[in-house]
């Protein structure tokens, strides 16, 4: 039961997020990544994904095309 609650939790911040990156695209016209980030879904601009692994938020030796691959949802 426990686990059936934090699917459908995870299912509504899943899709708010595709719906905000989706809006933030067409506002902006970027590219935007919904990825799982330290325990939490973010929305990320491609551009700051460099800023992002010079930060050290990821593993040494990825690059963004890694990053891409498991992405929850990539705006077009």
């Amino acid at each position: 039961m426990l686990e059936l609650i934090k699917r459908c939790i995870f299912a509504f911040k899943y899709k708010r997020a595709v719906k905000k990156a989706i809006r933030l695209h067409e506002q902006t016209g970027m590219k935007y990544l919904v990825i799982y980030l330290n325990g939490a879904i973010k929305i990320v601009p491609r551009k700051n994904i460099k800023k992002l692994i010079s930060m050290h938020r990821f593993k040494k030796g990825v690059k963004i095309g890694d990053i891409e691959k498991r992405a929850l949802f990539i705006t077009k």
